[in-house]
């Protein structure tokens, strides 16, 4: 019996040690620091989300979450690195619409946006808003239509480049109203604007959250936004959808996304602590104040969201005839 005992005890612990590290260490994660990979430069609406959201689970679960910031490719180097790394919770991704929304429509990539990364947990979204130059002689979508279908080729309109969703948006809205408006890429958002506001461009669809300022300076006229209803901080701006263009739900979105086969508690854990963090009234309104409206999901609901994204825009890809690569 006793020989028995020891030949038992002796395979399970052989059992043990033939199973994965982050296996046996699940119950106790995290027990040191978390990296989170922010896919930009620092500065913007991705890092913010990013670092926000990590100074709250921090606090929720007793470890730091460090942001490290690795641009490039856009987001192509920062996704191959998180997709290479091991499941095992301590390295993580601010995902956004450029990861696993737009890029995998246009181009080919160096990693598998859908079967590259585990879901986690989306934080939010900033719509997308049409804005003109006070110069021009329109004050609405009709207004604007009209004018472009009555100057064809006249128009311009500035995007953060090829393949963002400043450039898809504004591809859609031209399928939608058969307008010829002429694509001026810029390398980031903030030139385009500052070509817009100086004239050289007419026109241009940026996340509200970078539009804002110059919306409320007067220097950029908004038409309408993006999503399914108005925007709190521009109540009197109406939505494609209520103007009778359908589709137009797409927003600037933000989640946290980890390596393929995350063991699940962890998931369902950081899914519950992100939840809590973007439901708690101070960091609803703190997002708010930057034009970003907080979107809690399950990692499933997450999952089907970013896939249908990708669905979504490489279907105006085929439609358009864009090329990026």
């Amino acid at each position: 019996m006793k020989r028995r005992l020891i030949l038992s005890t002796l395979l399970g612990a052989s059992a043990g040690a033939l199973l994965p590290a982050w296996t046996l260490a699940q119950d106790a994660w995290p027990n040191k620091p978390v990296k989170i990979v922010a896919p930009v430069a620092p500065g913007g609406g991705v890092d913010l989300v990013a670092r926000t959201m990590g100074d709250r689970l921090a606090k929720a679960l007793g470890q730091p979450f460090i942001v490290e910031n690795q641009s490039g490719g856009g987001g192509a180097i920062a996704g191959q690195t998180v997709t290479r790394a091991a499941p095992d919770g301590y390295t993580l991704m601010l995902g956004y619409v450029g990861t696993h929304g737009t890029n995998p429509a246009v181009r080919k990539l160096p990693y598998d946006a859908v079967n590259g990364f585990t879901p986690i947990g989306m934080v939010g979204g900033t719509p997308n808003v049409l804005v003109v130059t006070p110069t021009l002689p329109v004050n609405s979508v009709k207004d604007f239509v009209a004018y472009a279908k009555a100057n064809p080729g006249k128009l311009s309109y500035g995007t953060a480049g090829p393949g963002t969703l400043t450039h898809l948006v504004m591809e859609q809205f031209k399928e939608d109203t058969k307008t010829f408006i002429v694509h001026v890429p810029y390398r980031g958002i903030g030139p385009a604007i500052m070509d817009t506001l100086g004239g050289q461009t007419q026109s241009m669809f940026p996340g509200l959250a970078a539009a804002l300022p110059h919306i409320k300076a007067g220097k950029l006229k908004p038409l309408a936004v993006t999503g399914i209803k108005r925007h709190p901080l521009l109540p009197n701006v109406p939505t494609l959808d209520e103007l009778g263009y359908k589709g137009f739900d797409g927003v600037q979105w933000y989640g946290i996304v980890g390596p393929a086969n995350l063991p699940k508690p962890i998931v369902t854990r950081l899914n519950d602590e992100i939840n809590k963090a973007i439901n708690s009234p101070d960091l609803k309104e703190k997002l708010s104040s930057e034009a970003l409206e907080t979107m809690p999901m399950t990692p499933e609901q997450f999952g089907d969201y970013m896939k249908k994204d990708i669905a979504k825009w490489s279907a105006l890809v085929k439609a358009r005839k864009l090329e990026m690569d």
